[in-house]
């Protein structure tokens, strides 16, 4: 069954990339990215060109009942959730790129509105989508309880993409899936230049360090200690990063099932909104958890 996507966003570089692999390596038969929506139009033709997406649209919205699944893909979460509301409403398959959005309440509120239209909604990272990391996750099981985590990758946390949001995602989304989302309390260290450290506490006792690089060439690293002794692995990317991805979301978009969770849609979303309260009121302790938004 042929199925079309629709792509809302075309500054982010995932946009091409997720083209290319459509509709330029034809990696998933009969799966095509066929309308673009770009925040310029300069932004729209650079990626149908390079893309090879046969339609630009003026307004997202020009493309409901023509294609078969909606992907939103701005640098910014904040701007998620508004742009694929009507296609909420029209009951069109959504994925989210991340993060999901930068608020936990509007979070709930847009997956108890999927939940009750019974339309498909998903979102995750790409990097816990890495063949890398999941070799590292299957490695940590055997070391029995995990009891801390330190991750190393870039981030810029006075990006005007949203500050810890863009990029920080990556490391929180990786963090999560490997010690859950019971966490209670979150706090940034600023440091003097333009790298910090972010940490996660757990109500088990079980603690994340983040090591937020803003200055260096930092891939992403991640370091588990367990009960049974511990693993440092870099985080590579795979040949294709987003084929994974993508096959995940077709999946999505054809049985209307995901594998991803309320608690691994939001819990980075309240992990990070801590860590962004944490940044504006540095002597302050911030409880966050998934069922509301962090606060001091």
């Amino acid at each position: 069954m042929a199925l079309n996507i629709g792509m809302i966003g075309a500054e982010n570089s995932h946009t091409v990339a997720i083209a290319r692999v459509l509709n330029v390596d034809k990696k998933i038969p009969g799966v095509r990215l066929t309308h673009v929506w770009g925040e310029t139009s300069r932004f729209a033709k650079d990626a149908a060109d390079r893309g090879e997406i046969p339609e630009i649209v003026r307004d997202p919205r020009e493309m409901i009942g023509k294609v078969d699944a909606v992907c939103v893909d701005h640098r910014d979460g904040k701007y998620h959730l508004p742009a694929v509301r009507p296609f909420l409403e029209s009951k069109t398959p959504i994925f989210v790129d991340k993060p999901f959005c930068d608020n936990v309440t509007q979070g709930k509120k847009f997956l108890l509105r999927a939940r009750e239209l019974k339309v498909p909604v998903t979102s995750f990272s790409t990097l816990p989508k890495q063949e890398s990391f999941g070799k590292l996750a299957r490695e940590a099981r055997k070391l029995g309880k995990i009891h801390a985590v330190v991750s190393t990758g870039p981030c810029d946390i006075r990006s005007k993409y949203g500050g810890v949001f863009f990029y920080g995602i990556h490391q929180v989304d990786m963090v999560l899936r490997l010690l859950g989302y019971d966490f209670f309390r979150v706090q940034l260290v600023k440091g003097k230049g333009k790298n910090h450290s972010a940490n996660i506490l757990f109500r088990d006792g079980a603690m994340a360090t983040m090591n937020l690089i803003g200055a260096g060439g930092a891939g992403f690293h991640l370091s588990v200690i367990g009960e049974k002794g511990r693993i440092d692995s870099p985080i590579p990317m795979d040949a294709s990063p987003y084929l994974t991805g993508i096959r995940e979301c077709v999946r999505t978009f054809k049985t209307g099932k995901t594998n991803e969770t309320w608690q691994s849609i939001l819990g980075p979303v309240s992990v990070l909104c801590g860590l962004q309260l944490s940044a504006q009121k540095p002597q302050a302790r911030i409880m966050a958890s998934i069922d509301a938004d962090p606060e001091v």
